[in-house]
């Protein structure tokens, strides 16, 4: 190579530092509003992108005069179990818990066992408890990527934000979604008392949190009030990763949980997870990790409609990656699984998306209001 093309190499390679600081920086200033003083604790898996992104937050905390600690453990699945080691490292309450992970954190065996209780509702997770209990802040950004972090982090977050607090606003006040799109989705989700949570990039106060790449609202379906059907045509999150669905999977939905599944290879991929969801429950029953009421909790709510979300981030796009893929424009997304009320809990969370939906709102009052239309925003 000549020096022409070194020197080519070395101002891609200093840019790309520089990109990466640069989203690592807006990350903990305006996302998690760092102060001096602070604690943060990063846990990661020796890996290429989630390592080199944990190491420029390392580096931008410090710059802050906020305290780091990275805690590195092998990567974790939706059906793995954190190392104890992580479990008792959150258990110092940190101002800031970051998990920049391949896949997942991993459960809590403790907690699954002796779960924690916040204002009467149970947490299986140690992290989780920290936000509800508002000891904590942080983000979790499963499966991240450099490329990813540098170019869906650099947003104008005030936009953002001021879009995701109106459509928080109008599913507060519905009663009900009306969820169809151009390839059969017909389903309609009760919404009745629920309050919607925003993924806006917002983590500056004890108890918040979300993901990084941020830019959804979501809620949780109200138990027991989804009919119709599902039919995801983008992606499709399983207990073995995320698929870019090539040909569509329609669920049939009834009272709330998934009836029944229907298409070709990727259908049946899913039926798979939630079969896996269920089995993962009866065996640590088995194992007499929990009681038989909660094993039959979490067999149960493998089914269950477990998320309504709006993807709100202009930068993101359907790349086969769930974490930017929920966010992107156009789309919503449905998960089947536990919820964000913790009062369906189980051992999976897999979400689908569905383009071009139109989602009109039956507001308290009786009123409609059309959200989007063939996935177009209407605010």
């Amino acid at each position: 190579m000549n020096a022409g093309g070194l020197s080519q190499k070395f101002l891609s390679h200093l840019k790309d530092l520089n990109d990466l600081m640069e989203a690592a920086r807006i990350s903990v200033k305006d996302v998690l509003g760092a102060k001096e003083g602070e604690r943060a604790l990063i846990i990661t898996n020796p890996s290429y992108h989630v390592s080199r992104i944990s190491f420029a937050l390392h580096d931008a905390f410090r710059e802050m005069g906020v305290e780091p600690v990275i805690l590195v453990q092998s990567r974790r699945t939706q059906t793995d179990f954190a190392d104890n080691a992580v479990i008792e490292a959150l258990k110092s309450e940190p101002e800031i818990i970051l998990s920049i992970s391949e896949e997942k954190l991993g459960k809590d065996r403790r907690a699954l066992s002796e779960p924690y209780t916040v204002e009467g509702k149970k947490i299986d997770h140690t992290y989780t408890y920290l936000l509800e209990a508002k000891k904590s802040r942080g983000f979790w950004s499963p499966s991240i990527t450099v490329e990813m972090f540098k170019k869906t982090v650099p947003i104008d977050y005030e936009t953002l934000r001021g879009k995701a607090r109106r459509i928080k606003e109008l599913l507060d006040n519905a009663e009900e979604a009306h969820i169809t799109s151009p390839k059969g989705t017909d389903i309609v989700i009760g919404l009745r008392e629920r309050e919607a949570f925003l993924d806006d990039g917002d983590f500056r106060e004890p108890g918040a949190g979300g993901n990084i790449p941020c830019g959804e609202t979501f809620i949780s379906p109200e138990l027991g009030s989804s009919n119709g059907i599902i039919v995801f045509d983008g992606s499709l999150a399983t207990v073995d990763g995320v698929i870019v669905l090539k040909e569509p999977v329609r669920c049939r939905v009834e009272g709330g949980f998934v009836k029944g599944i229907d298409g070709g290879h990727e259908a049946n991929v899913l039926e798979s997870s939630l079969r896996k969801g269920a089995e993962m429950a009866e065996g640590l029953y088995r194992e007499g990790k929990i009681d038989k009421e909660t094993m039959e909790e979490y067999v149960r709510n493998a089914r269950n409609l477990g998320e309504l979300g709006i993807g709100l981030n202009p930068k993101a796009e359907i790349v086969g990656n769930m974490l930017e893929d929920e966010k992107a424009f156009h789309t919503c997304h449905i998960a089947i699984g536990s919820n964000y009320d913790n009062d369906a809990n189980a051992m999976i969370h897999l979400d689908g998306l569905i383009k071009n939906p139109t989602i009109v709102l039956k507001m308290m009052d009786g009123e409609e209001r059309t959200l989007m239309v063939e996935g177009e925003l209407m605010l």
